[in-house]
This record gives structure tokens, sequence and C-alpha cells, in this order.
């Protein structure tokens, strides 16, 4: 080999090697994140999340006030039993009456009535008195209108228990 071509290889490679000597490295590095977990579904347990006293009440109480009724908002959530909320089915929230009561609702408006049962706590508006699963607002007659008046018998007391359906509950 030439002494010519021999300089020009050397030449390229020290060339090549302070190229890569002032090349900057990052100086800060962080780790991709890594993907968040699934949180598990969320829990509706209505506010306040701790227990709300209930009255005393016997069969055949009478009250007479608002109803109105939650639906797919809530839907698959949990209520302040512990069971799953379905809005086709035939439940309501009541702030007092003991949990797993059975009452008779009246549309006062259309007098259509049926048997349901408290397994959640609210209303929390003012005013209201009884929150209807959407299922039961429906064969009641007043899904257009949102809040209707209502009479409320208790045919059967609940047994008042909160969470009763999550495991090591009785």
């Amino acid at each position: 080999m030439k002494p010519t071509l021999q300089r020009l290889i050397l030449i390229g490679i020290g060339t090549l090697i302070i190229a890569a000597a002032c090349a900057s490295s990052p100086r800060y590095t962080s780790k991709p994140k890594s993907p968040r977990k699934k949180s598990p579904p969320s829990r509706r347990i209505t506010p306040p999340a701790t227990r709300t006293p209930s009255i005393k009440v016997r069969p055949g109480a009478v009250f007479v006030g608002v109803s109105s009724f939650y639906g797919p908002d809530f839907h698959g959530k949990l209520t302040a039993n512990g069971e799953v909320y379905d809005m086709y089915g035939l439940t309501a929230a009541h702030r007092t009456l003991p949990l797993n009561t059975i009452i008779r609702v009246t549309n006062l408006a259309n007098r259509k009535s049926l048997i349901v049962r408290i397994n959640d706590r609210g209303p929390y508006i003012r005013g209201r008195m009884l929150d209807l699963s959407y299922g039961a607002a429906l064969k009641l007659g007043f899904i257009s209108q949102g809040t209707t008046r209502v009479r409320v018998v208790v045919i059967e007391v609940g047994d008042d228990v909160y969470m009763k359906h999550l495991p090591g509950k009785q």
C-alpha cells in the first residue's frame, strides 16, 4: 500500500473517533411510562358513603312526596346494599327507609302502582323523597316528565343490611 493511502485511512479513522467523542449523550433519561393498570369498575355508593341512619317504620306506613328516577349513568354500579344496579329492575333509593324494605309506589298522576325494593340511598336533591330505577319509572309512566308525585306504602320492613352481597359481609 502506498504511504499516501495509509495516511488517508488513518486520517479518516481519526476523524471518526473525534466525531464520535464529540457526540452528546442524553443527560436525563426516563423509562417509558408503563401502561396504567385498569381500575376496577367504579362503585356507586351514594353520598354519604358512611351508613345513613334509617327510620323505624311499620308495615302500612304511608308517605307522600316527589319521586325521580335514575338510569344509564348508574347502571352496573354498586348500590348501598352491595348489589349491582340494574336500571331495568324494580328497585328504589330512599334516604332513610331501611334497606331491603318492600314498598308499593303509586304514581298519583295516573294511579299506576307497583312493588319495589329499597336497595340504595338517595335521592340527594331537595324536595325529592324517592329515586326509582328506570324500569320502575317506565312502568309507572313518568319517564318523559322526569319526576312525579307518589304515594309510598311500606309492605315489609327490610333487614337494613349494608353491602350484604360483598365477600366477608353477612
